[in-house]
């Protein structure tokens, strides 16, 4: 499961990032829709679907009590990976878009037309150049390109840039970006402190069951846990509404979005999911390989809606986005639901 979400999230900003060369979508929503390709909502969804799944009559997970307890643990699990996914990697690549079209506007707008000549276009293209290249150790652009690029014999006479080389300066650049004070967000806190009491037998012994001598603590805290499902559901409600006033998002980038997370990754998801099967990498529980399909198909995350707060762009536009996709959900979900319970059963 720890490689199956990061999956969705790769694939998703991969296909994010064909969408904004086809549709050609405003720089200042490149961040935006990224975040909404890869992140999806592996929260509450997923903690309504699956036991609500397992309570059916012809449910095809076996018995209702077990299967509810499986449920609740993908859910919670797929939960914290995406927590902890959103803020350790869609953060700082929706930061990255961010910034660079926040310097690009700012930059247009203080060039006039009577000034635009052949040098400014040059030293504005240099610039926007050097915003792809790390500036520590470097002091002119010609020496960052230096550190990456290799010469070709001289039959050639061309500059070719090693991929190996130019992939981990991109590395670097994205390291460099993590924020982590926003990492260790209180959600990703909570998943590390879960993933270890689940780890420690001792420490689970004495927190978790009707003997465990701290049991209070494990009750307060599933308690709490409990309200945050409707809490969730309150946010995404308000977050919604205010994309019925939103405007400045063209169709075709909505209509893309949503064919990426409702047609092209769900069906993704199902090849990857069959082909880990069938080299064994994933057991024979329908369940498991159900939430593993599920994880392909679900909305985007509410998480991108609080990133592009932070960063303060694209927040109406955001709205509007999870209007719709939220809007289609209600169709797609029981749609995939539906196949992906024929193909483990």
């Amino acid at each position: 499961m720890l490689v199956n979400v990061l999956i969705t999230f790769l694939i998703g900003s991969a296909l994010a990032w064909i969408l904004i060369k086809i549709t050609r979508a405003p720089q200042h929503l490149h961040s935006l829709v990224i975040g909404c390709c890869a992140a999806g909502n592996l929260g509450n969804l997923l903690l309504i679907i699956l036991p609500a799944v397992c309570e059916e009559d012809d449910s095809p997970f076996g018995d209702s009590s077990v299967c509810s307890t499986d449920a609740e643990a993908y859910a919670a699990l797929s939960m914290a990976l995406g927590a902890i996914y959103i803020w350790s990697y869609v953060y700082p690549i929706m930061l990255i878009y961010a910034n660079k079209a926040a310097k690009d506007i700012a930059m247009n707008g203080s060039m006039t037309t009577d000034n635009i000549s052949g040098e400014t276009l040059y030293l504005h293209s240099e610039i926007g150049t050097a915003l792809l290249l790390p500036s520590e150790g470097c002091q002119s652009l010609e020496e960052c390109m230096d550190q990456v690029e290799v010469h070709s014999t001289g039959s050639e006479g061309k500059v070719k840039v090693m991929f190996l080389e130019k992939t981990m300066l991109h590395l670097r650049k994205l390291i460099g970006h993590v924020d982590l004070k926003k990492l260790f967000a209180p959600s990703t806190i909570a998943a590390i402190f879960g993933f270890i009491i689940g780890i420690v037998s001792q420490i689970r012994k004495v927190l978790i069951g009707d003997d465990a001598p701290l049991r209070a603590i494990y009750s307060s805290a599933s308690l709490l846990g409990e309200a945050t499902i409707p809490s969730m559901t309150l946010i995404i409600g308000a977050n919604l509404h205010r994309g019925l006033k939103g405007a400045g998002v063209s169709p075709a980038l909505i209509v893309g979005i949503i064919a990426i997370r409702y047609i092209i990754m769900p069906s993704l998801g199902i090849g990857i999911v069959k082909a880990a099967n069938h080299f064994g990498i994933v057991g024979s529980d329908s369940l498991y390989q159900f939430t593993l399909m599920l994880q392909y198909a679900v909305p985007p995350a509410m998480g991108v809606g609080t990133i592009s707060q932070l960063l303060e762009t694209g927040e109406s536009e955001c709205s509007v986005i999870m209007l719709w996709t939220y809007a289609v959900a209600t169709f797609s979900l029981t749609l995939w639901s539906t196949i992906f319970m024929w193909l483990v059963s």
